[in-house]
């Protein structure tokens, strides 16, 4: 029997970040009909930077550079090299060339057609008129941003076929909760490294910054110039750790936080030793948030189906059910989220997670049943748990990644192309390289031959 003729939706993308512009992309490629809905005056999400450090989508710092090679960084088939009119030439620029890039991407592909900018999203809900949970219209709810001296739009609603979400998960920050006493601390004794904009309000300062991943070790260096002294609490960390770092008269490594002063001055470590603390910083990531969708936060057993009242939960940043991390079982293929994968390299994982779900809606991709896809939900629960993975790295792609990248590739029969090798070996070369040498590794790099296969791959897009 001939497969079926390809459907043409009309799909609400929500988020005009790298993700949601690849998602506007391949559903167009596919035949669909995509609107893109962007709160912000312009594209490029998380990468649109605001020095504005209250009341901004943004967790871009002004002196932010990528951790990744730039060759590393661009999606499959639109290469990030340098160009004459680059604003940063370098191979791990500032946050400016990065958007600048995606800015490029939206006018080589003509997204911005697509695009409904200064547009909030403020609710997504289920049509079921029709009586099937796959079928109906959704509807989706939204108001345009007021500009400058003008009055706000009444609220909308429209029809759509299905959505994608692409909102992002780095502007809900997530702090460390479980220190005892820190939570007396008033707003302006702590704050979140995504209100950090730049060093000079630390000058003179002792400062506690509490995580030890990226944000944590740039944001420690930078304010080390400045402030009095800088404390990086560790989780990972041994109790009795407490050593200065090479090159830094005032950086130090220390054990976790174990309790603060509920006064305000004193910190507290997992040592026994104290500092008396002007600001402390939590460089702790940031929470998986929908407040445009119905969700639950605890309480709902993740062996089972969520309520149908419910489209998802999020429970300690695992988002439940979520198939392969992007479909809901229940509502495949008409609801899915793009780019909630970590520790990855998003860009090409978005491309390829856009084009599955884009031949998934059109029905040139089968998916598995709803029972199948269930129990692989499950089967994924049981593994993490099984390795004492916690629940919050769910969906943390650390240590598969590239597996992940390959299967979606299989997924959409080449569609999307696949993740070359010299970008694996070039991520895992930088990644060793970032480890040995943290202060150097973005301006001393001995990849050559990688570079050389990568630009022989980029003439292909020229």
């Amino acid at each position: 029997m001939p497969p079926p003729p390809p459907r043409s939706l009309r799909v609400a993308v929500i988020g005009a970040g790298a993700a949601g512009l690849a998602a506007a992309r391949e559903l167009r490629r596919e035949g669909h009909a995509p609107v893109v809905f962007e709160r912000a005056h312009a594209v490029g999400g998380t990468w649109l930077y605001d020095d504005r450090q209250r009341h901004s989508s943004s967790s871009m710092y002004a002196s932010l550079r990528t951790n990744l090679p730039r060759e590393v960084m661009g999606f499959l088939d639109f290469p990030f090299a340098a160009a004459p009119d680059s604003v940063d030439a370098r191979r791990f620029p500032r946050h400016q060339e990065v958007l600048r890039y995606i800015q490029a991407f939206v006018r080589r592909f003509h997204l911005h057609g697509l695009v409904r900018l200064r547009t909030e999203v403020l609710a997504v809900t289920k049509d079921d008129d029709e009586g099937s949970s796959n079928s109906g219209s959704w509807r989706v709810r939204w108001c345009r941003n007021a500009a400058a001296g003008d009055e706000e739009e009444q609220e909308q609603e429209e029809a759509f076929d299905a959505v994608v979400v692409c909102n992002g998960h780095y502007t809900e920050p997530r702090t460390a909760a479980d220190i005892p006493g820190l939570d007396a601390w008033p707003p302006g004794k702590q704050m979140h490294s995504h209100s950090y904009r730049v060093p000079g309000p630390f000058a003179d300062q002792v400062v506690v910054i509490v995580g030890a991943s990226n944000s944590g070790a740039d944001i420690s260096r930078e304010i080390a110039g400045v402030a009095r002294e800088v404390h990086v609490a560790d989780r990972s960390a041994p109790a009795d750790t407490c050593r200065r770092l090479p090159g830094y008269r005032n950086l130090w490594l220390r054990s976790m936080v174990e309790r603060a002063d509920a006064d305000g001055t004193t910190v507290v470590f997992r040592d026994g030793s104290s500092v008396r603390a002007d600001v402390v910083m939590h460089c702790t990531g940031y929470k998986y948030s929908f407040p445009f969708l119905l969700t639950t936060t605890a309480g709902v057993d993740e062996g089972e189906d969520t309520p149908g009242s419910t489209v998802v939960s999020v429970d300690d940043n695992r988002i439940h059910p979520l198939y392969k991390h992007v479909f809901v079982p229940q509502l495949a293929p008409h609801l899915a989220f793009i780019g909630l994968p970590f520790k990855v390299i998003p860009f090409p994982m978005f491309q390829l997670q856009a084009s599955w779900v884009a031949g998934a809606l059109s029905g040139r991709i089968q998916l598995p049943s709803e029972e199948e896809m269930m129990e692989d939900v499950r089967t994924l629960y049981t593994e993490l748990e099984a390795v004492g993975w916690p629940v919050r790295y769910t969906h943390c792609m650390k240590h598969s990644q590239f597996e992940y990248d390959e299967w979606l590739a299989e997924q959409c029969g080449g569609h999307a192309g696949r993740v070359e090798e010299w970008r694996k070996d070039m991520f895992d070369a930088d990644r060793k390289k970032k480890v040995e040498c943290p202060e150097t590794y973005r301006d001393d790099w001995d990849d050559h031959h990688l570079l050389e296969q990568a630009y022989r791959d980029f003439n292909k897009y020229s």
